[in-house]
């Protein structure tokens, strides 16, 4: 035991013209024991043998001059003893057959992975410690892909070289399944990337949509109530002026006409009501747009305009189907309490009120419908006119307003003498089941 372990380690010289990889190789072999020495290729490789006989020699196929296997034959005539193994990046059968035809030994594939060289090596080392008696056979012809190779190895060696190269195979078949594994668990992993990537993709275009909408209905609000104080501001100017018109009135006739003073002081009267109800209207005005569209249940809007606004016993009939929502600004719900409002205070023997939802083409209709009095033929549109609203209230310009936000539309439909009928046209958009 303690002669083995003073025994020389065995020298190594390996031959190859990238210096990378001949240090690469260098660093593997030092590392399991060997001495090794470089050569850049095959003419240095010869004059260092000359100097100092390897143990074994690593020469690549590919390089300038004298390729491997020119190498490999020179040596194999002038050093029969010494094993020789090819280290090739091609590797194909004519690989096999062209270092079988030069003597090699054993064949490496590159890149050289530690392992595989290690038992290359003490593959070639104990087939060269056996001795093979077909060495001195004429040589077997083997014609392949239109060459033909003579090959002098005996069986033992030819046997030894083919396990070599199914050894190979079998590390780089193994690879290979490894590698496809590997890429079948990255393309999985891929694959639910992009699936979450799709999802992430719908969100942000769902939000970025939703976001849009929101800044067109705040900025559609903002024209509106910036129209709606110049609007107001220029009713303000021409209502004080009559009030102070009046009053100036009742002042010159205090004395000599008391009556008709009294009159222009009730007419001041009635005009400061007028003022009363124009700045009440901007106060609810200026509430219009000022919060976010939001989704909400229709059925339960309706549900609670009922509990805000019935007071008298009318027979109110909720027929909007559970869990539908409509897209509208916060103050819908005002909506429908002024229609049920004007149904009492203005259809004079309303009984019944119902609401109901109908498809019309890819929007929905939210019906509103009274069994009162209804609404002129002339007076189906100007009761949503701002001007109208200043003597009978400011609800239905104020509704049309607030639906108007979100592309709701509003009209009366019903016939007169029969009952009141308001439709409220919504594009299918802003209506989805929640």
């Amino acid at each position: 035991m303690q002669e083995l372990q003073k025994r020389e380690p065995m020298s190594i010289l390996v031959v190859e013209d990238s210096r990378t990889q001949a240090e690469l190789l260098r660093h593997m072999l030092e590392e399991e024991g060997y001495d090794v020495t470089l050569a850049a290729d095959g003419e240095v490789a010869l004059r260092r043998m000359e100097a100092g006989r390897p143990d074994i020699v690593l020469t690549d196929i590919l390089m300038p001059g004298m390729d491997g296997y020119e190498l490999c034959r020179r040596i194999k005539q002038i050093y029969p003893g010494i094993p020789v193994i090819l280290v090739t990046n091609l590797f194909d059968p004519a690989d096999v057959l062209r270092g079988l035809a030069a003597g090699a030994d054993s064949f490496i594939v590159k890149p050289v992975e530690p392992g595989l060289l290690r038992s290359q090596i003490e593959a070639v080392i104990r087939a060269a410690a056996m001795p093979d008696h077909d060495d001195e056979s004429p040589g077997l012809k083997v014609p392949f892909a239109g060459s033909t190779y003579t090959i002098t190895a005996g069986k033992l060696r030819i046997l030894n070289t083919l396990l070599s190269t199914y050894s190979i195979a079998v590390a780089k078949n193994a690879e290979l399944q490894e590698a496809q594994e590997q890429l079948h668990s990255i393309n999985e992993q891929l694959q639910a990337t992009v699936e979450d990537l799709s999802r992430s993709n719908e969100s942000l275009e769902a939000e970025i949509l939703e976001r849009k909408r929101v800044e067109a209905a705040l900025a559609d609000a903002n024209k509106k109530l910036q129209l709606m104080a110049s609007i107001t501001r220029h009713d303000l100017l021409n209502q004080l002026a009559a009030l102070d018109g009046y009053l100036d009135l009742a002042l010159m006739l205090r004395e000599r006409d008391p009556a008709n003073a009294w009159k222009h002081i009730e007419s001041a009267g009635g005009m400061v009501n007028r003022i009363s109800n124009t700045l009440r209207f901007t106060a609810d005005y200026q509430k219009v747009g000022a919060a976010s569209p939001a989704w909400q249940e229709i059925r339960t809007l309706v549900e609670q305009s009922i509990q805000n606004t019935l007071r008298i016993s009318v027979n109110l009939i909720n027929n909007v189907p559970p869990d539908l929502e409509v897209y509208a600004d916060p103050l819908i719900g005002r909506v429908f309490s002024n229609l049920i409002e004007n149904s009492i205070r203005h259809g004079v023997r309303v009984t019944t009120i119902t609401f109901s939802l109908e498809q019309d083409g890819d929007g929905y209709i939210i019906l509103y419908e009274d069994d009162g009095v209804g609404v002129a033929a002339d007076e189906k549109e100007k009761i949503f006119s701002y001007a109208y609203g200043m003597n009978t209230g400011l609800g239905l310009f104020l509704a049309r307003e607030i639906l108007a936000i979100t592309g709701i539309t509003i009209r009366e439909t019903g016939t007169p003498g029969v009952g009141a009928r308001f439709e409220l046209l919504c594009p299918g958009e802003v209506i989805r089941a929640g």
